[in-house]
């Protein structure tokens, strides 16, 4: 893996198009950057050691997606395994596939953290400011584009919320962030607290281990078990094309996730029935499934969490995992007391308590001069900021498969690079034409780690282009096949 690039002299190297971040979005900006504009250097900076973002980061055990596969992966790199929901190293696998496949690995550069970028209108250039995370080394490099595809999350810090007593407890305390490779949790009891995708995804995977797994929780979230292999895809790769068999699961794949996403919306207690009706299936016969796995909201308020053939419910079937609706009063030496009156005894605790946002990977940005202030940015087509040169972000769906989104985002960059060139322009810039024009949280979505953050975040307007459209099939209309142009993207010539 390319990791290195000699030392720096005065003069900062320049490149066409800068991409922050090696993850599952900046490989894939990178894929359709060369494949559309061969003749544009670039680089990926990506401050850890290796690719993958939160793919290398987080090590829990049964790390895994809880979006299939087909949809998550690339539209262009067909995913060949046969399980649909994957585990965290096959995706690190597929992903070091595809950038050793498409020749995008000599692009890569390890260890670089990019602290700041600042905008010059005058030279039409970002001039960013990196330091190498292994040696301390800073020096600056200067763009034309600048895209950043750092993720939304602190990669140093999950969140964790005070405990009262928790200094008093003689067992480990651990956040999945930050799992010890050599933790030794056989015959041990364990409690999770938290009820998302994380804490779902760990109960079975410690259970098979532990002596018990409790998964502590406030409310209960909706969770819905879908088969681990995708028969349709299965049965299209025995008969048909690679690439055809996968563009067909995709595509059969993003209408059933739309199609559970709109009836969720259109009938929210007919979809909170019938979720209830299927957890009753699968779980204990007399289980208090109201009290366990019927959430305060309506179904798609948060994300809907999955388990591949059922694995929570079934370790909760054999015993091996229970779950605990209630509020914790303190920790204790030897557990968790409860405000109900009751103890959950433990040896480990795992906090699953969710993510901190930060936004851009934390750059701080300048335009000519003066910081951007992100609350005070409108987005424009989900992926620009109004005010801001020459600069796209990566933001994917809520709702459905994060990439996406992210794909289509990438499309439309290098068409608006291509007709840029094409007319010899050499600045992009959306303005806002009314200043007056109401605003709204950038993403319409109940999560807490969501919800904590939201002020840190840019906005959205109240119409398009300043809208952040979730809606995957109107995102093709309007960045794959849509004008380019638009009258509040304002373009000029240095």
């Amino acid at each position: 893996m390319a990791a290195n690039t000699d030392k720096r002299d005065s003069a900062p190297e320049h490149l066409d198009v800068l991409i922050i971040g090696a993850g599952i979005s900046g490989i894939g900006a990178a894929y359709y950057l060369q494949r559309d504009h061969r003749q544009k250097s670039y680089a990926l900076l990506e401050a850890r050691a290796a690719i993958g973002g939160t793919w290398d980061l987080f090590r829990y055990p049964g790390i895994r997606s809880d979006s299939d596969i087909q949809t998550f992966g690339y539209e262009f790199k067909p995913w060949t395994g046969e399980e649909s929901i994957v585990d965290g190293q096959a995706i690190l696998d597929y992903l070091q596939e595809t950038v050793e496949e498409h020749g995008i690995e000599p692009h890569i550069r390890l260890h670089h953290k990019v602290l700041s970028a600042s905008w010059s209108s005058e030279d039409a250039r970002w001039t960013v400011d990196v330091e190498r995370t292994d040696s301390g080394e800073r020096f600056q490099i200067t763009c034309g584009w600048l895209f950043s595809a750092g993720g939304y999350y602190r990669y140093d810090q999950g969140y964790s919320p005070k405990f009262e007593g928790s200094q008093r407890f003689r067992g480990e305390i651990i956040h999945p962030q930050h799992w010890p490779e050599d933790l030794d949790y056989q015959g041990k009891r364990l409690v999770i607290i938290g009820s998302g995708a994380t804490a779902v995804t760990l109960v079975p995977a410690l259970a098979e281990t532990a002596e018990h797994v409790t998964m502590l929780q406030r409310t209960p979230t909706y969770i819905l078990p879908i088969p681990a292999v995708d028969k349709f895809a299965s049965l299209a790769r025995k008969f048909l094309p690679e690439q055809m068999a996968h563009q067909l699961t995709r595509r059969k794949n993003i209408a059933f996730q739309r199609l559970i996403w709109s009836f969720c919306q259109r009938y929210p207690e007919l979809a909170r029935r019938i979720i209830r009706r299927i957890n009753i299936k699968q779980l204990p016969q007399g289980y208090p499934v109201d009290e366990h796995f019927n959430p305060p909201y309506q179904p798609w308020s948060q994300r809907l969490c999955v388990v591949p053939d059922g694995d929570l419910f079934r370790a909760i079937r054999q015993g091996d995992a229970s779950v605990v609706t209630d509020h914790i009063e303190t920790f204790t030496e030897d557990g968790i007391a409860l405000e109900s009156g009751e103890h959950l005894n433990a040896d480990i605790i795992i906090t699953a308590t969710g993510l901190q946002l930060l936004p851009f990977g934390g750059v701080d940005l300048t335009v000519d001069g003066e910081a951007v202030d992100l609350p005070d940015r409108v987005v424009f087509r989900g992926m620009m900021l109004s005010g801001v040169p020459n600069f796209s972000l990566a933001i994917g769906y809520v709702n459905a498969s994060w990439t996406l989104k992210v794909g289509l985002l990438c499309e439309y960059f290098c068409r608006l690079l291509e007709h840029m060139d094409t007319h010899g322009y050499s600045i992009c810039r959306p303005e806002l034409d009314d200043r007056d024009m109401e605003t709204r949280p950038l993403l319409d979505f109940d999560a807490g780690y969501i919800q904590r953050s939201i002020h840190m975040l840019p906005r959205q307007g109240d119409r398009n282009p300043w809208k952040m459209s979730m809606q995957y099939h109107a995102d093709v209309a309007l960045l794959r096949d849509g004008p380019v142009i638009h009258p509040n993207l304002k373009f000029e010539t240095r």
